[in-house]
């Protein structure tokens, strides 16, 4: 496992009291970040989460609520996280709920909370943080992606999901070429099946679905302080699939 040195570094990672979130963080306090572990409503497993990120490393972790679909409550996470740790120097957008019905079978209130937290969350931490970001002349911003995004394949099933991170990849590659010249770098990781997904097809590939470990290693490649020129791209944890047909 990748280990970069990001003491002294403050990160957030966006629906990290359980699962892929959760990883994340982990992953971060491991390699001595002070660690924001953002919930909605999970605040037990949040809790958890930053007690076990304390133990892990050598910097600090706090537990942290707030929607990030709305402008005012993302202001409020960031006024929180940087009085108890400082500004947020590693931001990691991984919020965002699916919806995994034929496109006519889901409503319009899903259909928005899909959108909303997948991509408007995206675009409203990562508008939070740059200034900050900027100020410092550093930051590393990685936005989970879908893999297939880069390719605009969609279903009928699941339809606003795609849409949304389809989104998230162009809003990374926007990202990357509006930071350029300011320290600091914007990338995607895109698992296809993980470990805790809610479905696992028959057909998966090398037989098993990403682990954690799989998914955090790019997580890591993109914060290193050895990154710093590599920024707009995109990494697909999906084991070599080939959604394609011919």
């Amino acid at each position: 496992m990748l280990s970069p040195d990001l003491d002294g570094r403050t990160a957030l990672v966006t629906g990290s009291a359980k699962g892929l979130g959760r990883a994340f963080a982990l992953a971060l306090a491991r390699n001595d970040a002070d660690v924001a572990v953002h919930y909605r409503s999970s605040d037990a497993a949040a809790y958890a989460t930053a007690e076990e990120a304390r133990e892990t490393g050598r910097g600090d972790a706090v537990a942290v609520q707030g929607d990030v679909t709305h402008p005012g409550s993302v202001d409020d996470l960031f006024s929180e996280i940087e009085d108890e740790l400082g500004g947020v120097d590693v931001l990691v957008n991984n919020v965002g709920n699916f919806a995994p019905k034929h496109w006519t079978d889901i409503d319009h209130e899903e259909w928005v909370d899909v959108i909303h937290t997948n991509l408007t969350a995206t675009y409203l931490t990562s508008k939070r943080a740059l200034p900050g970001m900027r100020e410092r002349s550093w930051g590393r911003v990685v936005n989970v992606g879908y893999a297939s995004g880069e390719k605009g394949l969609v279903s009928p099933k699941n339809f606003p999901y795609f849409a949304a991170k389809t989104g998230v990849l162009m809003f990374t590659r926007m990202l990357a070429a509006d930071t350029q010249d300011d320290g600091i770098t914007a990338n995607a990781v895109s698992p296809y099946v993980v470990e805790n997904s809610d479905e696992f097809p028959d057909d998966l590939p090398r037989g098993r679905p990403a682990d954690y470990a799989d998914v955090t290693q790019a997580l890591l490649f993109f914060c290193d302080e050895n990154s710093a020129y590599i920024s707009g791209e995109n990494i697909e944890i999906d084991g070599g699939w080939l959604p394609e047909t011919v």
